[in-house]
């Protein structure tokens, strides 16, 4: 079993972000078997859920995490807009082989600002806006996360030393601030498909994402953008 604290309490020492851990649980899915264990951002209120191999990592590398922002049209009914289904599954898929944890964070709909915030960007999106241009447009945040939680939970869980499954270098600096360790940033990149390479192309030149994407012009136009990672 990969390194997992069954906690009831709250971190609450100076200099940490208060979370509390329940009863860790067997999670049978379509992935393969998990365990998993639900914490809640005492400063929030925010639940959050980790979802863990039952192996320990392979080779004795560092256990791979994944923060995964909470994507109800991507996660959930698999819209195209975006990747974020596909790298949730590919996630799941590889931390059930090589041992981690992937911590499904809830609350950071479209990048923190909220499910109806972000179908209105998608709106702004059909007109023409990227999705960078979108959130400016509606006066938000290009990205309102935040991962001091997602960071006391690795913490309480015993994970200091990561390897970070994402293409967002933000994440590692974030994580780093908050003192947890990134010892190799692991893509997480998926194909992209005609509806999702522009909003693929602005995350690589706006927002620095570690992408490695064809020509637009040789990939296709995609209508649409979307937010996450």
């Amino acid at each position: 079993m990969t390194a997992q604290r069954k906690s009831d309490g709250g971190s609450t020492a100076p200099g940490k972000h208060p979370v509390s851990g329940g009863p860790v649980v067997q999670l049978p899915t379509a992935f393969g078997e998990f365990i998993a264990q639900a914490w809640i951002d005492e400063a929030t209120g925010v639940e959050h859920l980790a979802v863990s191999s039952p192996n320990a990592p392979r080779n004795g590398l560092a256990p791979l995490v994944r923060l995964h922002s909470e994507c109800l049209t991507g996660d959930v009914f698999g819209s195209y807009r975006c990747d974020c289904g596909e790298q949730l599954a590919y996630a799941l898929e590889l931390i059930r082989e090589e041992g981690g944890t992937l911590l499904y964070l809830r609350g950071q709909e479209g990048r923190g600002i909220g499910l109806a915030n972000k179908i209105k960007a998608y709106a702004l999106q059909e007109a023409g806006f990227d999705t960078v241009e979108a959130n400016e447009q509606l006066g938000l945040p290009v990205d309102a996360r935040c991962y001091k939680a997602a960071a006391q939970i690795l913490a309480e869980m015993g994970l200091h030393e990561i390897r970070l499954l994402s293409n967002n270098p933000d994440k590692q600096n974030r994580l780093a601030q908050a003192g947890v360790k990134v010892v190799e940033m692991v893509p997480t990149e998926v194909p992209s498909r005609e509806e999702n390479v522009r909003y693929l192309q602005t995350k690589k030149d706006r927002m620095d994402h570690r992408l490695t994407l064809a020509d637009p012009a040789t990939a296709g136009t995609g209508t649409f953008d979307h937010e996450q990672d």
